[in-house]
């Protein structure tokens, strides 16, 4: 995983990462993992797919910076220098579609510094001189300066799904924060611009160059994203203004000036992971004033910005029904227009992955991924886009079909991705998984990690619902389980579990559950809740919600969702503690975490896990070292999903 991509930007809720219902039978196959995981990790993963202001020319990250024509007698690919092994990210477009910028270390291993190169290949030029963290390179309108984000001298790259540092002695928090910068193209002379107690998360220019709109927060960045205001900061002075502070369940992401520069439109919703967007657009006057919904009653939630500076709609991309989809509105009247939807993956949450788009519209590029298809740059207009790589033509999937559930709860309509075993035999009864919110489990070619995918590989079905609190159905329904974790959207799940019974030929006698973050939190709450699991494994999950306010390092996420502090509302934390009801467990459980997770603390994994082994339920807990909330390590993320297939063959036949 890159610098750039570990770094600043993605404040990891405990919400994230996966949640899986595992659905098991007695068919479930004993199969060699092997060939899965070496699929899994042999694909190709094009970080980025940036189409020229012109139109004329695409830009993708694939273990290289790359520009390929698009137009007649495309010539193919042309690498850009520096070349070699060395990490390069984060590409940006000049505006005269000449020149392209772009991060890389090639200069020092894990320090990233500033380049420009043509964009139809050549030797690179290396600007910046810099010690710390950069990233999300934009050229000005006039295409004579690159702003940036910089964290001078930072010691680790930030973010707390990675292992936490070992901490002893008087504790002192330093804060590092991000700021934004000017560079000089002809000179590479850096300016810093935002105050040095301000940490800036997302970022855009103004079409005259003289002002940036962004997103941002005092104090730390990890902890603060979810408090962040919508900013202008002057390029001359450095002057600060806050213009929109939004209301406690609201979070802002995507800041784009209009192109008359008069307004800033931005997502804003409940969201509980910077980098996993989702929510309704706003429109704000570029001196402040009162938002502006756009879109109210959405029944979907848009989770990219695009406004091309010759265009007078904004397009957008969205989450919906279980998969992606692609609008404009017109802000003038409201009015929507659905230009495309898939069920595939085309902007990836906790990536820099979205649409890019040519000044007029007319021409996009784009990462596309689903289940049965693995990762490849596209190009094209909207709906109408060609295939620019084959970079996995020889991967195939290992793991079975999947097909789009729908099922009501509580008035809702529900839905969710039913993946069926590898090899399905309909004459059998066999197994099934899930994944969560605030995100939305949509079509994608699996990757690296606790990944539900491998037990379709080993005979099981895999249910992967989207309960309340999800995107993809409207804001009203992703608020659904504010103060009601483990209330709706378990019932949601159970709900589905029945339905995917009912539908498939799934042994229900045999019903194991399974997760990782809110996935791990839901898997030990809803043992206390009810018997219908035979096994369960929690990874980096939440027992006590209580004690997880003191011991987690970003509590500020939790406001938004249990509505005040622990102090000042004990009670509605403990009715969603499993810990609280642990005596009604008979599930065995398999408990994993990292031992330095600063998002989930291993010591609620150690809670729950004392709490069974002290009632007699079957238990065992594997606590993986220096590890954070994402396991890095390859032997690691093996041993956990081994272990985990292990667990649901033996408590589960």
């Amino acid at each position: 995983m890159s610098q750039d991509r570990r770094q600043d930007r993605r404040r990891y809720g405990m919400r994230i990462i996966f949640f899986f219902l595992a659905v098991a039978a007695a068919a479930a196959q004993t199969v060699p993992v092997d060939p899965a995981l070496e699929a899994i990790a042999s694909t190709k993963w094009p970080e980025q797919a940036v189409v020229s202001p012109d139109g004329s020319r695409l830009a993708w990250v694939e273990s290289g910076v790359f520009a390929s024509g698009m137009g007649a007698g495309d010539a193919g690919a042309a690498e850009i220098a520096p070349g070699g092994s060395c990490e390069k990210n984060s590409i940006a477009w000049s505006p005269d579609s000449k020149q392209i910028a772009f991060l890389s270390d090639c200069a020092k291993k894990d320090q990233l510094q500033l380049y420009v190169a043509s964009g139809m290949g050549g030797v690179a030029r290396q600007l910046t001189q810099l010690n710390g963290l950069l990233a999300d390179p934009k050229w000005s309108p006039d295409g004579k300066q690159i702003a940036l984000l910089f964290t001078q001298d930072l010691p680790r790259a930030a973010g707390p799904l990675d292992a936490v540092p070992a901490e002893t002695g008087v504790l002192e928090s330093k804060i590092f924060e991000q700021r934004l910068a000017v560079v000089d193209v002809a000179t590479g002379a850096v300016r810093q611009l935002s105050p040095a107690d301000l940490y800036v998360y997302e970022f855009d220019w103004s079409p005259d160059g003289k002002s940036f709109a962004a997103t941002a927060a005092h104090g730390a960045g990890d902890n603060n994203w979810w408090i962040a205001q919508l900013y202008t900061i002057s390029v001359s002075s450095g002057e600060t203004k806050s213009i929109y502070k939004p209301p406690v369940q609201q979070q802002l992401a995507a800041p784009r000036f209009s192109p008359d520069g008069k307004s800033i439109v931005f997502i804003g919703g409940i969201m509980s992971d910077e980098g996993s967007t989702g929510g309704e657009i706003f429109q704000v006057p570029a001196g402040g004033g009162a938002a502006r919904n756009l879109t109210p009653g959405l029944k979907s939630s848009a989770s990219f910005l695009m406004w091309p500076k010759k265009s007078r709609p904004l397009y957008f991309t969205e989450h919906f029904d279980g998969g992606s989809a692609i609008s404009k509105i017109d802000p003038a009247t409201g009015q929507i227009e659905r230009l495309w939807q898939g069920a595939e993956s085309i902007n990836l949450p906790f990536e820099d992955i979205g649409v890019s788009m040519s000044d007029d519209g007319g021409m996009t590029g784009l990462v596309r991924s689903s289940w049965n298809k693995p990762p490849e740059v596209w190009a094209g207009p909207i709906g109408a886009w060609a295939a620019k790589t084959r970079a996995n033509s020889d991967v195939r999937p290992l793991w079975g079909e999947a097909k789009s559930l729908h099922w009501k709860s509580d008035g809702f309509q529900m839905q969710g991705w039913l993946m069926y075993p590898a090899n399905f035999d309909p004459t059998k009864k066999y197994p099934m998984v899930h994944g969560g919110p605030a995100s939305a489990v949509k079509p994608l070619w699996p990757k690296p990690g606790f990944n539900p995918a491998l037990l379709s590989q080993q005979g099981y079905f895999v249910l992967w619902p989207n309960p309340r609190g999800s995107y993809g159905q409207g804001e009203k329904f992703t608020l659904a389980n504010v103060k009601d974790f483990g209330g709706g959207d378990l019932r949601d799940i159970l709900a589905g579990v029945e339905e995917a019974v009912r539908t498939a030929p799934v042994d229900g006698q045999r019903v194991g559950i399974t997760g990782w973050s809110y996935g791990g939190f839901m898997t030990m709450f809803a043992v206390t809740q009810t018997n219908r699991f035979r096994a369960a494994v929690a990874g980096a999950g939440l027992s006590n919600w209580q004690s997880y306010y003191g011991e987690n390092s970003i509590d500020q996420w939790m406001l938004p969702y249990f509505g005040a502090s622990v102090y000042d509302d004990p009670a509605v934390y403990a009715k969603s503690s499993a810990i609280n009801f642990i005596k009604r467990v008979k599930t065995p459980t398999l408990i994993v975490v990292g031992d330095r997770d600063g998002e989930c603390p291993a010591p609620q994994s150690y809670e729950f896990w004392h709490a069974l082994k002290t009632l007699g339920v079957k238990t065992q807990m594997v606590v993986y070292g220096d590890e954070g909330h994402l396991f890095h390590k390859a032997e690691d993320r093996k041993d956990v999903l081994l272990r985990m297939i292990a667990w649901f063959n033996e408590n589960l036949k």
